[in-house]
C-alpha cells in the first residue's frame, strides 16, 4: 500500500480515525519556503468537524504539531513532519462494525485486502479523517502558489439537486474565490446556501445523507504546464482527486457535455489579447493535450452521499457468514460536501505545485 503522492514534492499521510493521531510527512519542500501557521490553521478550521448540525458532531480542533523540518517560519529543506492528535474518539460506537459490514463503505473491501488486521473503528485509514493532513499540505502549497499569482478556489455547484450558479468559464476574480473561504456553505448565489442547508437538515432528520458536486477553479497558471498522455495534468489532478474519500467522478471543462457538441461548438477559438494568446471560450477547462493553455483550469468533482447512515440497511455478518440488518451508531456527516470543498482545493493546490516545480526543474518554465 502506498500512502505517498507526488514527484518533486511528496506527501505521505499516516494514522487511523480512532488511533492516537494522524499526520503527514512532506519531502522535497524547497529550503526557505515560507510556512504561515496561521493560514494553515484557518484552512484546517474549514474542514474540521463538529462546528454545526450540517456535519458530524465529533469535536476535533485539528490542532497540529510541527515535529521537524520548519525553523523560524521557513522550511529547512529536510522532511517536514506534522502530527494532528485525535482527541474525541468514541470507539465503542464501532464495536458492531467489526463483523457487520457497512454498505457503501470500505469495510468489506478493506477486510479482504488486509486479512482483517486493519483498524475498523471509524473507518480506520479509510476514514475521511485522513483528509486533514491533505488540507495541511494544500495550505502550504496555496501559500507558495499565491506568491506567484496562482489562486485555487471552489464552491458547491450542486447539493441534493439544489444548484448554485457555475463559475464563469473564463474565470472569476481572486476576491470572489477568497470570499468563498469564509462561507459555511460556499456558494456564488447567496440564495442557494439556505436551500442547501435545508436539504442537509432534512436528510439528517430522515436518518439519511445527501451528496453533491464541487466546482474547482485555478487562476493564473502559465501555459505549457503538464505533459501529454500518462502524466497529463488531467491525469495528475484526477489521481489526487480520486484519492479523497467519497469522490466518484471528475470532469474538466464541459466534460461529458462535450460529447453532445460538434467540433465547431467545442473548439475554443483563439485570439491575441494584449499580446497574450487567449481563448474566447473555455470548453476544455484550460487544458488541451494534457497541458495548460493559459486559460483558467476548471473542473467539477462528484461527491457521493455519506455512506454511514442511521437507517436500517441490508448487509452481511462476515464472522457468522449470514445476511443481517445493520443500524449504524456513532456520529456521521449527513453531507460530506461542505467539508470536502477545502480538501479538494488542497489536493488541487498540492498537485499544481508539484507539477510546476517538476516542469521548472526539467524544462525551464
Amino acid at each position: 500500500m502506498s500512502a505517498t503522492y507526488g514527484t518533486t514534492v511528496r506527501v505521505t499521510i499516516f494514522g487511523e480515525s480512532h488511533g492516537k493521531g494522524i499526520g503527514l510527512v512532506l519531502d522535497g519542500v524547497p529550503a526557505g519556503t515560507p510556512v504561515d501557521e496561521g493560514f494553515i490553521r484557518s484552512e484546517m478550521a474549514r474542514r474540521a468537524p463538529g462546528q454545526n448540525l450540517l456535519s458530524t458532531q465529533r469535536k476535533e480542533t485539528d490542532a497540529f504539531i510541527i515535529e521537524s523540518g520548519v525553523f523560524e517560519g521557513r522550511a529547512e529543506g529536510t522532511p517536514i513532519c506534522v502530527l494532528i492528535p485525535n482527541s474525541d474518539q468514541h470507539s465503542k460506537d464501532y464495536s458492531l462494525l467489526k463483523d457487520n459490514m457497512r454498505p457503501g463503505h470500505a469495510d468489506y473491501a478493506g477486510r479482504v485486502k488486509y486479512g482483517g488486521f486493519h483498524d475498523y473503528r471509524g473507518g480506520g485509514h479509510f476514514s475521511g479523517r485522513l483528509t486533514a493532513p491533505l488540507v495541511w499540505a494544500g495550505a502550504l502549497a496555496k501559500q507558495v502558489l499565491a506568491a506567484e499569482g496562482i489562486v485555487v478556489g471552489a464552491h458547491i455547484a450542486r447539493l441534493a439537486r439544489v444548484e448554485d450558479r457555475p463559475f464563469a468559464p473564463l474565470g472569476e476574480t481572486a476576491e470572489i474565490l477568497a470570499s468563498l473561504r469564509t462561507q459555511v456553505l460556499p456558494t456564488l448565489d447567496p440564495a442557494a446556501a439556505p436551500r442547501m442547508e435545508a436539504a442537509i437538515l432534512a436528510a439528517r432528520e430522515g436518518l439519511d445523507s445527501v451528496g453533491g458536486v464541487v466546482e474547482v477553479l485555478a487562476l493564473g497558471l502559465p501555459a505549457g504546464l503538464g505533459d501529454p498522455f500518462f502524466d497529463s495534468l488531467e491525469s495528475r489532478l484526477s489521481h489526487a482527486l480520486f484519492s479523497v474519500p467519497a469522490v466518484k467522478g471528475v470532469e474538466f471543462g464541459d466534460g461529458f457535455g462535450l460529447a453532445d457538441l460538434r467540433g465547431s461548438e467545442a473548439n475554443d477559438a483563439m485570439h491575441y489579447e494584449d499580446g497574450v494568446v487567449k481563448t474566447l471560450t473555455n470548453h476544455n477547462g484550460g487544458i488541451t493535450g494534457g497541458i495548460t493553455n493559459g486559460m483558467p483550469v476548471l473542473f467539477r468533482v462528484a461527491v457521493k452521499p455519506t455512506a454511514s447512515i442511521a437507517r436500517p440497511q441490508h448487509t452481511v455478518n462476515v464472522a457468522e457468514r449470514r445476511d443481517t440488518i445493520l443500524t449504524i451508531q456513532g456520529r456521521h456527516d449527513p453531507c460530506i460536501v461542505p467539508r470536502a470543498v477545502p480538501v479538494l482545493e488542497a489536493v488541487t493546490a498540492w498537485t499544481l505545485w508539484d507539477v510546476l516545480l517538476r516542469d521548472r526543474k526539467g524544462e525551464g518554465l
